[in-house]
């Protein structure tokens, strides 16, 4: 298994929003539903965990560089964000 590392922007996301500090590496090891951001040329996984009391889809936001995983940042995406990113072609399916 590849290392996997939080940037310094993800730890303060996760303090700041009160998220369990495992759950970016939870929703990376176990979701199917992968991304390529032509855009920010980050990698992108899909996955669904409770946010706020709700079950949400989350953007789990990556780099993987010399088999090190870095996981940049970790967000709630609403429907309609993610329909138009793949609809626009930003999103690409890997």
């Amino acid at each position: 298994m590849k290392e996997i590392h939080y940037s310094l922007h993800l730890e303060f996301r996760l303090k700041f929003r009160e998220i369990p500090y495992e759950l970016p590496c939870k929703i990376y090891k176990t979701s199917k539903e992968k991304y390529f951001d032509n855009e920010t040329k980050k990698l992108i996984i899909i996955g669904i965990a409770e946010y706020k009391g709700k079950l949400r889809e989350i953007v789990v936001v990556y780099e993987e560089d010399d088999g090190k995983i870095n996981i940049v940042t970790f967000h709630p995406l609403k429907q309609y964000q993610k329909i138009s990113r793949i609809k626009s072609g930003r999103w690409r399916k890997i």
